[in-house]
């Protein structure tokens, strides 16, 4: 789907010929002279329409107007979640008349947050997965112009949301594909593609590269699935070489069975979404590749599947991770961390600036904060707060959660350095606190995602979080070109 940003008012918007325009109204909307602002003044007075983003109001073929369509959409203060809701609601309206370009036109000049929220918001609305169907049928909208009232500012916004929409949709595409067509070699071919674009690079080691960097826990994962694992490096190179970067760790489980501590076989098909976190690298990586900021990246990625055959891990065995710490396994359904702590130790020698790892870790997340904010766990201040800020930016929001050292009380076990799992209280926290020990020599956070990177039931799908936080993260820290 391309993009194109376009400055017109409501009456340059009457004359902009496409198959169906949204135009987006606040309170505090003001009528001009033109023939939009007459629909709009009169479909006021009747009662026909609201300011309330869910309540748009379609006009089919109206006189004077160069689009098929016109949906006069209420945005109430004209907020990003607003807008976010009056556009999904719009197109809602529209999609099914065989719309290929779609106008959006915002009455008044918005923030920036709102023009990130329509350009995200149509891209949601309109997005299907084809991969796996015989007979595709995909996303109808092939072209979206925003128009925005006067001059403004605003295209470098613009461009960095339309960025975000490729590496959501590349992180969507990954996610939901079944594990058959998502194994750690094809996973590993995704990161690969990645490397045809300019300044980035792809490394990909296999079992015995892993076994001479000594990833004891990682392999103790991996050993009982046929499919061999995978660790992926994704480098992208912005600026200097001698800038330090920041290391994105994404578990990458393509399949969570549990192991020999199996799990229930009701919706045990979504545990294909287990590496959305790995995807969700994928997908940063891909809107790097858009917009080749002065920074520097790195994206580590340990991919395996956790099934059980004979050689599968046991609870109650002991393994010896890269760091030299001796984990007993007391559960083989928490293996994101077995991987991830692996992962972490080999981050040390990009001495990075920071590290964040993304991953569906535990459901105790879910319970927590539900399919709103993600998890957010660090110790390091300045760190989290711009996670934080990063995710009010993007509307892709987390939430800072407690790392109190008496929480790893429950790590702690009479045969190995420490155990994988704690009790069932604060599972997001033990969890977290586990990982922390493999951090001590960088500034780390860990983002617990399992809660936010798919739904269920009827719009089962994933959602390409947290792609958009982790973007504006990272671009926050970049050097003007």
């Amino acid at each position: 789907m391309n993009f194109e940003l376009k400055t017109f008012d409501l009456a340059g918007a009457a004359n902009e010929k496409c198959d169906a325009l949204v135009v987006l109204l606040s309170q505090s909307f003001k009528p001009g002279k033109d023939v939009l602002s007459a629909f709009v003044t009169q479909t006021l007075k009747a009662g026909d329409l609201e300011f309330k983003p869910d309540k748009p109001l379609l006009l089919y073929r109206p006189a004077g107007l160069a689009c098929s369509r016109a949906v006069l959409a209420g945005i109430g203060d004209g907020s990003a979640k607003e807008v976010r809701k009056a556009v999904a609601a719009a197109v809602a309206l529209v999609k099914a008349g065989h719309v290929k370009k779609l106008a959006i036109c915002f009455a008044a000049l918005p923030q920036e947050d709102a023009v990130r929220a329509a350009v995200t918001a149509v891209a949601e609305a309109t997005y299907v997965f084809t991969t796996t169907k015989s007979k595709p049928e995909g996303r109808v909208v092939q072209r979206v112009v925003v128009g925005l009232p006067g001059p403004s500012k605003l295209k470098p916004v613009f461009d960095r949301a339309v960025a975000a929409v490729a590496g959501i949709e590349y992180a969507k595409e990954w996610a939901n594909r079944p594990a058959n067509h998502a194994t750690p070699t094809l996973l590993a071919g995704a990161a690969r593609s990645l490397a045809k674009f300019p300044n980035i690079k792809c490394e990909v080691l296999g079992p015995k590269e892993v076994a001479k960097l000594g990833m004891g826990s990682f392999m103790a994962v991996a050993q009982g699935s046929d499919e061999p694992l995978r660790l992926i490096v994704l480098r992208y190179v912005g600026t200097l070489k001698s800038e330090a970067p920041t290391v994105l760790v994404g578990k990458g489980i393509t399949f969570d069975s549990g192991g020999i501590s199996i799990k229930p076989a009701a919706e045990m098909d979504e545990m294909k979404f287990d590496m959305s976190g790995a995807a969700s690298v994928l997908g940063v990586f891909r809107a790097l590749a858009e917009l080749q900021p002065a920074i520097n990246v790195v994206g580590v990625i340990p991919a395996c599947e956790n099934l059980l055959n004979g050689r599968a891990v046991k609870p109650g065995d002991v393994v010896t991770s890269m760091s030299g710490q001796t984990i007993e396994i007391l559960n083989t359904d928490a293996e994101g961390r077995l991987v991830l702590c692996d992962a972490l130790t080999y981050a040390e020698r990009f001495k990075p600036r920071a590290v964040v790892d993304i991953a569906t870790l535990t459901g105790a997340c879910v319970i927590a904060l539900g399919a709103v904010r993600s998890g957010l766990f660090s110790a390091n201040d300045e760190l989290a707060t711009a996670l934080l800020s990063a995710g009010e930016s993007s509307s892709d929001l987390c939430w800072r959660m407690p790392l109190d050292d008496d929480y790893a009380e429950g790590l702690k076990t009479n045969f190995a350095d420490v155990a994988n799992v704690a009790g069932r209280p604060a599972g997001a926290i033990t969890a977290a606190k586990f990982l922390q020990r493999f951090t001590q020599k960088f500034p780390w956070a860990h983002l617990d995602i399992a809660g936010t990177a798919w739904k269920s039931g009827v719009a089962k799908g994933a959602t390409g979080r947290p792609v958009a936080l982790l973007l504006e993260y990272l671009l926050t820290s970049a050097k003007p070109r």
